[in-house]
């Protein structure tokens, strides 16, 4: 019998790159003898609505083709199951498909991870935060400079794109300050101002920035990333060298390791996986092999 796989389509992926793959993607996975049946929504609920529907049905896996977003959707109907995940990269940063050693921007070699089904255990981070809002992430989960970024971009109307996101940042420089932060690692308690804090189940967001280096999807442990209060201009500086992940060297740069993370700061949003979950206080906790991913077969993780 052939493989059933549900599909969730984002067709604003990638500026649009999702809804113009969709019709290769689907010929590719029949030409692979995979039963394909696209899940698209007029929403996010319901499209993680009909992801449930189908892993409940008992499709063989779940496939997100779209960014970050994307994914992160799919985990919360995936997250904890025996039905795993497999991803077609078709966002602009894609982070998370980098982390799971998927080929970016070949269609039909993602299409043929699928077909050879490796599956491997990874873990997940689950957070909780102060309005009682709860998501599973695959990434990193981040507050402080970045997140008032997009909260700022969020309201936006001009410009569109990515620009917006260059223009929230020469804004909130202009007013951001360092927070007071206390962070809670597996009960040790933290406390000192910060620039950004970011709790990462793998390494990076953004489109490239590692900030989380080093952390493992597969090591039973989260890795928080603490940038302590810093000149702006030391800010400016330093900020570049996180697309390299060398900036956990600088002396003003913390990093943590532990099972459970506590976020207390005021004011701020906590956002994962490039999503927007809610106020802090947070509690982050791994959740050990909680995900079960199609990679590709010379892939290490969950090794």
């Amino acid at each position: 019998m052939a493989p059933t796989v549900g599909v969730i389509v984002n067709p604003t992926s990638g500026k649009g790159k999702g809804g113009k793959s969709a019709p290769e993607l689907g010929t590719l996975l029949h030409r692979r003898g995979i039963d394909a049946a696209l899940l698209v929504a007029g929403s996010a609920d319901e499209a993680l609505a009909m992801a449930r529907k189908a892993v409940a049905d008992g499709v063989d896996a779940i496939v997100a083709a779209g960014g970050d977003g994307t994914i992160n959707l799919a985990v919360q109907a995936v997250a904890g199951t025996d039905t795993p995940l497999a991803v077609i990269p078709l966002g602009t940063g894609n982070d998370n498909a980098r982390l799971l050693g998927l080929p970016l921007d070949d269609l039909e070699k993602c299409v043929d991870v699928i077909a050879d089904f490796t599956v491997r255990s990874i873990d997940l981070g689950h957070v909780v935060t102060a309005d009682g809002s709860e998501r599973y992430f695959l990434g990193v989960l981040s507050s402080g400079f970045d997140s008032c970024v997009n909260e700022r971009a969020n309201v936006m109307t001009w410009p569109k794109g990515e620009a917006r996101y260059l223009v929230g940042i020469l804004a909130e420089l202009r007013t951001f300050s360092a927070v007071p932060y206390t962070v809670t690692v597996d009960g040790q308690v933290h406390r000192d101002k910060g620039m950004l804090v970011a709790v990462g189940n793998g390494t990076s967001y953004g489109g490239g920035m590692n900030v989380c280096a080093g952390a493992e999807p597969d090591d039973g442990e989260l890795t928080l990333t603490w940038l302590h209060q810093v000149s702006k201009f030391e800010f400016l500086r330093t900020f570049p060298k996180v697309y390299k992940g060398t900036h956990v060297t600088h002396p003003s740069v913390t990093q943590l390791n532990g099972t459970t993370i506590t976020l207390e700061a005021p004011d701020q949003i906590a956002y994962a996986d490039g999503e927007r979950i809610g106020p802090l206080p947070a509690e982050v906790t791994v959740q050990p092999g909680a995900l079960k991913v199609i990679v590709p077969s010379d892939s290490r993780l969950g090794l």
